[in-house]
């Protein structure tokens, strides 16, 4: 399971992960190897037990330290309650199994938080939880649209990755004629909010290396699919923040392959290549690189890209006049070499994300 990238940290029912049983059960070196691939010792089951309070005392001990010496942060962790979202491990009893979509009526909009060219986007509530509906900018809503959209979002439904905001469903009423994507509801709203805006949170070095080690690992996982999911550009307006600062990559922005055909938003954080050809005559992979470099920056920084400049003339400078971030003097010599390594002017010299992901985990342990 390992091998195939599964969330060690997913839980049932119970609140209990891989690790708690592990641990219930004996099994040190099956606990040794969970911990080493990002297992948290400190996570609480719905009994307000964590796995190090299911094992033996030498095992404990053992555990314990090889957490601290991974830079793991030992508070506890309450446990959340996500059954709703699919994740219980009878089928029987999960509620989105059975969901293609879900019916517009079962929706209560309660508030309006943002119009964006893609959509407008509300909170609401569903089956009595809190989620975020996103009404698609479409000008006219076909009976082909409804067709894609219906067979593209399901793929969207990622649950089993911690830093993936999965899409919980979709649905396309016909009156009025509409397509809405219905995801989680993030208190803390996205990065570049966290980053510009007034959410109240501190991002100091140490956080803003988590978020960059959560973005990098969803990133990661999205990049090990086949065929590759994302189809947006990487920027902080597509990473929501959850309420324990976890960084999450919104499939909710994922652009359907009829929506908004030949046009490139936020081309601050674009490739080179991405604002001069189509996706189809890029490397994808390589693109999404160059604007995790500018979310490094940003996250260094906490200034907007080329925030004096238009979005068209952003788009032409970068690709035609060579424009680039410049990095300012006191910046970590650490993540100004990353920034440039990842920005190289040659996308098939750009590093990979699962060779990004130790480098910032190392640069975490040694600021700790």
């Amino acid at each position: 399971m390992l091998q195939n990238k599964a969330n060690v940290n997913a839980i049932n029912e119970h609140g209990n992960t891989p690790l708690h049983y592990a641990c219930f059960w004996g099994y040190d070196q099956i606990a040794e190897d969970l911990v080493n691939n990002g297992a948290l010792v400190s996570l609480a089951n719905k009994f307000d037990e964590v796995p190090l309070d299911k094992c033996k005392p030498f095992m404990a001990k053992m555990l314990k330290e090889r957490a601290i010496n991974l830079g793991q942060d030992l508070s506890k962790i309450p446990f959340k309650d996500r059954s709703w979202l699919g994740y219980k491990t009878r089928s029987r009893d999960a509620v989105l199994s059975r969901h293609t979509g879900i019916d517009i009526k079962e929706l209560q909009l309660v508030g309006h938080i943002a119009k964006t060219h893609s959509g407008e986007t509300w909170r609401g509530t569903w089956q009595g939880n809190d989620i975020v509906a996103k009404i698609l900018n479409m000008r006219t809503v076909t009976d082909r649209n409804i067709r894609d959209f219906n067979e593209e979002f399901p793929k969207l439904r990622i649950f089993n990755h911690p830093n993936v905001l999965a899409v919980l469903g979709c649905c396309a009423p016909k009156d009025p004629p509409d397509l809405v994507v219905i995801s989680q509801f993030m208190p803390f709203g996205s990065l570049y909010n966290t980053l510009h805006g007034e959410s109240g949170i501190v991002v100091d070095q140490n956080q803003a290396l988590r978020f960059a080690i959560d973005i990098a690992r969803g990133m990661e996982f999205l990049h090990s699919m086949e065929p590759m999911i994302p189809s947006f550009i990487l920027t902080s307006k597509h990473v929501m923040i959850d309420e324990d600062l976890t960084a999450k990559i919104n499939m909710a922005d994922y652009r359907f392959s009829f929506h908004e055909k030949g046009k490139l938003f936020s081309p601050a954080w674009c490739a080179p290549e991405a604002l001069q050809r189509s996706p189809e005559d890029i490397n994808v992979r390589a693109a999404d690189m160059w604007s995790f470099a500018i979310l490094l920056w940003e996250l260094e920084t906490r200034e907007v890209p080329f925030a004096e400049l238009e979005p068209m003339e952003i788009g032409m400078k970068v690709a035609l006049e060579n424009l680039r971030i410049s990095i300012p003097p006191g910046i970590s010599s650490h993540i100004s070499r990353l920034i440039k390594i990842c920005m190289n002017p040659e996308p098939g010299k750009r590093p990979r994300f699962d060779m990004v992901i130790p480098i910032l985990e190392k640069m975490k342990l040694s600021s700790v």
